[in-house]
């Protein structure tokens, strides 16, 4: 036998005859009288196979099956036990042991069930494991994109660093999370999500690594932390024991602009540098229309295994779809095509079906008359973006966002309208010309050509 066995079990003289036993047979042995010390070897990965008594001074070994389970899936467990009841193979059977033998056992009888035990838990390799299937987004797509994504994916599954995962809130960043979790090395260990909330207090970052353990800490949408809340995520960092957790965050937008900015909407330097060891851009929805088609006929069969009739789309209603930009990505045609499905008595979704669930902005950008005041143009483009999100809240962080498209194109247009001279330019927009460069650069506008101009 090869391998490394956990043995729990309130007599002394069996703890001594199993430790000896299997230690001839060539398998390291670690022996406790506690469930405590033996579920605390458990969480910190120790141990191919548990053989655990059932009655022990500080509980059942039953009850901590669950437990066990919880923590190691697939790690088998062996229970002995005095109490020679049908009832206590039964609930042995329950709690998905791998093996029941009542006490007093045949050693020999043990070191066979044991050695079996051993070469399951070889033959089932982990890497052809999959993550528990759950209704979060689908983490599909055929894009150069995504494929690029996967490949990132890949190569960081198993490496120490910290992961950065940037996006459009609907995108799936949270997703692409687990997705590296899951298939890790580290699957079998805790994922715990952590928020600002989580922080606050001054025992925030040690509950947090006691969660954590050796598995994975986010920190969602690590952007919109207060500042002395991202000072404390660089001291948690900074204090990573070597066998600590892998830390990973979310953001929606590129945090480059905003390093060391003064005020709300600024973020640490230190920070941004302690979670970029590597940096996955989740593209969105719009930028690889292509998936469009796999997305809504996942999400189509999604609603059929939930009860509903099998819908499907005619070519023009998966034109218009395709068409759509889908501020809300794939979250919003996720909750799209679940109306749709609702709404539509046929089973073909048609075009007009998609153009009222979706609202006029899907026939096409409107005309803005002459007429129109910018406060007015700009107050109908927003009351459209709170339309499209399907009767939900856009994603925080609106008061940048809007600043920034706004910006962006102003800057654009001026350059244009001053041949490129941003002399000029900054003299028709009332700036420095040192604020218009740093604005050129921090909202990667292209100025090439312009150049050529001037």
């Amino acid at each position: 036998m090869d391998g490394t066995i956990l043995v729990a079990d309130d007599d002394r003289t069996i703890r001594t005859v199993l430790t000896q036993a299997l230690t001839r047979a060539g398998c390291k042995v670690h022996a406790t009288s506690s469930l405590m010390t033996l579920l605390r070897w458990v969480e910190e990965g120790k141990g191919d196979l548990v053989i655990s008594d059932v009655v022990m001074p500080d509980g059942n070994g039953l009850e901590m099956l669950p437990k066990i389970s919880a923590e190691r899936p697939g790690l088998p467990v062996i229970v002995i036990s005095a109490q020679n009841t049908i009832m206590t193979a039964i609930q042995a059977t329950e709690a998905e042991a791998y093996d029941y033998l009542p006490k007093p056992f045949d050693l020999p009888d043990l070191m066979k069930r044991a050695a079996r035990a051993l070469e399951q838990k070889r033959t089932t390799s982990p890497a052809t494991a999959e993550p528990e299937k759950t209704d979060d987004l689908p983490l599909v797509g055929r894009t150069p994109r995504m494929q690029a994504l996967y490949r990132m994916v890949a190569r960081v599954m198993n490496n120490d660093l910290p992961v950065l995962i940037t996006g459009e809130s609907g995108t799936g960043k949270s997703l692409i999370s687990h997705a590296i979790h899951d298939f890790s090395d580290r699957r079998t260990l805790p994922f715990v999500i952590a928020t600002g909330a989580d922080l606050v207090s001054f025992d925030g970052p040690s509950d947090l690594l006691a969660k954590a353990r050796g598995g994975s800490i986010l920190f969602d949408e690590v952007g919109d932390l207060e500042p002395e809340i991202q000072a404390r995520v660089v001291r948690l960092i900074d204090s990573l024991p070597s066998d600590g957790p892998r830390i990973m965050a979310t953001a929606q937008r590129d945090l480059t602009p905003r390093l060391d900015v003064d005020g709300p909407g600024g973020f640490r330097s230190d920070l941004y540098y302690r979670l970029a060891g590597a940096q996955l851009d989740v593209p969105a929805l719009r930028e690889r229309v292509d998936d469009i088609p796999l997305l809504a006929a996942h999400f189509l069969s999604r609603a059929e295994r939930d009860g509903a009739t099998l819908r499907r789309f005619s070519d023009d209603a998966m034109t218009q779809i395709r068409a759509h930009p889908w501020p809300g990505n794939v979250r919003q045609l996720e909750n799209t095509t679940r109306r749709l499905v609702v709404m539509s008595p046929a089973e073909e979704i048609t075009r007009s079906e998609v153009e009222q669930v979706l609202g006029t902005f899907a026939a096409g950008p409107r005309v803005i008359a002459a007429t129109d005041k910018l406060s007015e143009a700009v107050e109908k483009h927003l009351r459209r973006h709170f339309d499209l999100q399907g009767g939900q809240l856009p994603a925080p962080g609106l008061y940048q966002r809007i600043l920034r498209d706004v910006e962006a194109p102003l800057i654009e247009i001026a350059l244009d309208a001053t041949g490129g001279n941003q002399a000029k330019c900054a003299d028709l927009l009332g700036i420095n010309r040192n604020t218009l460069r740093k604005k050129i650069t921090d909202l990667d506008i292209l100025v090439t050509r312009r150049r050529k101009l001037m």
